[in-house]
């Protein structure tokens, strides 16, 4: 009897960790006047496939502001089918490109952040057919996703990571939405997840500095709305504190909402409902609704 228990456990083991690493996801639910473009694949890079999902309105004839989603997960896991919450996009008419990355044990640094300056270029030529304004584009995430929406985004024209994906207009967006990122890997290099993901340039303190967003903040930065815990037990909520300050010394319009004793993302309904209005009021003040 016993060993048919043990024998039990190890087979209720073995389901729940492949069901674990094959969960599937509930699709996103859009608006009825919207399309989606499911994995469309925006660029290739030996052999990988980057892809995104895209969802925009098809009953309006002006070009409408676009989202780009980055999914977190400490450059090491995460699947752009795990990000759901687009509700607010599509009641304020924004399209949504919803993108997915190389991973570290594809590519280490900066492989991700050439990943979503090319989901940019992609949009960037596409943008007609999906009906997008091109000045109006926004880049968010959280944890790892914000630090690549912030590099992504701070980049702005500067080419140093687009040799994948090389297009001779501006890439600048309009603003990014920072949630708990990650801004300055110099003194986390330490830090497992940062340490595989920086790779062999864990130790060059240039190159550290290259792929973290705090050193490309100037007075030309695009608007930064940024939220944080202060609990924050994986990224330093000092990480935060540090951008804003940074973009502040510049005169770059910024937003910092800090909610007192929360943890990594888990905050409470009320407090994620305060980071949502205040975040629309700052895009509201960056893209007027018309």
């Amino acid at each position: 009897m016993r060993k048919l228990v043990v024998c039990l456990a190890i087979i209720l083991s073995v389901i729940y960790n492949v069901s674990g690493q094959n969960a599937e996801y509930l699709p996103v639910d859009y608006p009825e006047n919207y399309t989606a473009k499911i994995d469309v694949v925006y660029t290739v890079v030996d052999g990988w496939e980057g892809r995104m999902d895209i969802y925009y309105p098809t009953d309006v004839k002006t070009p409408v502001p676009l989202v780009v989603n980055i999914h977190g997960g400490g450059w090491n896991h995460g699947v752009k089918e795990s990000q759901r919450g687009y509700g607010s996009f599509f009641k304020n008419g924004y399209a949504v490109a919803n993108v997915e990355y190389r991973l570290v044990d594809v590519a280490t640094a900066p492989g991700a952040i050439e990943d979503i300056r090319c989901a940019l270029v992609y949009l960037h030529k596409h943008a007609e057919e999906i009906n997008i304004d091109t000045d109006n584009i926004v880049l968010m995430g959280g944890s790892a996703g914000g630090h690549l929406a912030l590099m992504a985004g701070l980049l702005a024209d500067d080419k140093k990571f687009d040799t994948n994906c090389s297009y001779d207009k501006s890439l600048k967006v309009a603003a990014i939405i920072d949630k708990y990122g990650v801004t300055d890997l110099t003194p986390l290099s330490g830090w497992k997840s940062a340490r595989n993901w920086l790779g062999e340039g864990r130790n060059d303190k240039e190159f550290v500095k290259s792929v973290s967003p705090l050193f490309y903040v100037d007075r030309n930065s695009p608007p930064v709305f940024i939220v944080h815990g202060d609990a924050d037990p994986i990224v330093p909520y000092a990480q935060s504190v540090a951008l804003y300050k940074k973009l502040t010394e510049n005169r770059v319009k910024t937003r910092f909402i800090t909610i007192p004793g929360g943890q990594h993302g888990k905050f409470t309904q009320e407090e994620k409902k305060k980071v949502s209005e205040e975040m629309w009021t700052f895009l509201h003040s960056v893209i007027p609704v018309e």
